[in-house]
């Protein structure tokens, strides 16, 4: 072939065509995470009414988790009680705790669906499926609550002369002279609080479910709540009445309640995503 025929814009050279100024490049454009489906407002009411079927299908589970956050309850009055300066990094680390001990209440439900026999022990072990993964999230959980704390000490620092002393009673908060205290410190832990579900709603039980990296995970429960914030707002707004009625006789409650918004949990990964991998689209 001689130069001649070549195309105008062909490399003589190479024999090939060479891009002129106004080709665009081929782009392949790859969802970072799975695809979600469209909730009804009635969803997280479903969601619960699961959460209490897995629970009577596997009542000796859900009383052992249950049991677990009672004590966790009980252990944080004693030290509000004592030393109530421990207080907000004790409850750093039970709300870290809190996801993983969940992570049992998902393996069972994650069985039950299955039509398996769920197991305690089973349950216990679930973290081994994920292990790397679940250490990064959980890296980031703490690095969040640890802002958190943070900032409620600035809060406390700005508002008292040192840490305040409450005479072991939380009623002491609620006096006129701390209004401004409570008012800042409850904004503080709305916004921290908010984030956190935000990454971490679905979060959990997809790391268990399917073989996937916490960025991902953490992406798609941010892609949820952005997307469709009004049932993801009802969502939060129905774990937080149901985790602060639990706690009022003596965080006896969580004993049953507890468990059932970790199987709830579970449900509402299931139907807000969807089962298909993210695939390559050109």
């Amino acid at each position: 072939m001689s130069p001649e025929s070549l195309p105008h814009d062909a490399d003589p050279a190479r024999g090939a065509a060479t891009p002129t100024p106004g080709d665009a490049p081929a782009r392949v454009d790859v969802a970072l995470t799975p695809p979600l489906n469209k909730l009804p407002w009635s969803a997280p009411w479903h969601w619960l009414a699961l959460g209490w079927r897995d629970f009577t299908r596997a009542p000796a589970i859900g009383l052992f988790y249950g049991a677990a956050f009672v004590l966790m309850g009980w252990a944080l009055m004693l030290v509000f009680q004592r030393a109530p300066a421990y207080t907000l990094a004790l409850s750093a680390g039970f709300l870290l705790l809190g996801p993983f001990l969940c992570l049992g209440l998902y393996h069972a439900s994650q069985a039950l669906e299955r039509g398996e026999r769920p197991s305690l022990r089973a349950s216990l072990q679930a973290w081994h499926m994920q292990t790397g993964t679940l250490a990064i999230f959980g890296f980031v959980l703490l690095v969040l609550e640890m802002l958190w704390g943070r900032a409620s000490l600035v809060v406390f620092a700005l508002s008292f002369d040192g840490m305040p002393d409450f005479q072991g009673s939380l009623l002491a908060l609620l006096a006129p002279d701390n209004l401004n205290f409570v008012i800042a410190y409850l904004l503080v832990g709305a916004v921290f609080a908010g984030l956190i579900f935000a990454i971490s709603v679905v979060s959990m039980p997809m790391i268990l479910d399917r073989p996937t990296d916490a960025i991902t995970a953490g992406l798609t429960s941010l892609h949820l709540v952005l997307t469709q914030p009004g049932v993801m707002l009802l969502w939060g707004a129905l774990l937080t009445v149901t985790v602060v009625l639990a706690m009022l006789p003596g965080f006896a409650g969580l004993l049953v309640l507890g468990p059932v918004a970790g199987h709830a949990s579970w449900h509402a990964y299931r139907q807000a995503v969807g089962r298909d991998e993210p695939s390559p689209t050109t």
